[in-house]
């Protein structure tokens, strides 16, 4: 995006560079449906894992501030 909105001569042929990127992706991918299916394969396996990762994340954050707690100490005087 920004390659796009500078002016200089290295922005304009980084912007064309990119944009060659995307034409050429796309072009792969109406040329090969079975990327496409990898692709979709993909991207559904990744979706469910921001979920996961924000479950661990919480977890990992509680056990933390479990352990900066002072423990209680049982003891027995002998």
């Amino acid at each position: 995006m920004l390659s796009s909105v500078l002016n200089s001569k290295r922005a304009i042929q980084v912007n064309i560079l990119i944009m060659r990127a995307f034409i050429r992706l796309r072009s792969v991918l109406s040329n090969h449906q079975e990327l496409v299916g990898l692709f979709k394969e993909i991207k559904s396996r990744v979706d469910g894992h921001d979920e996961t990762i924000k479950v661990i994340v919480e977890e990992i954050e509680r056990i933390a501030d479990n352990e900066d707690k002072p423990k209680k100490r049982i003891g027995f005087n002998v």
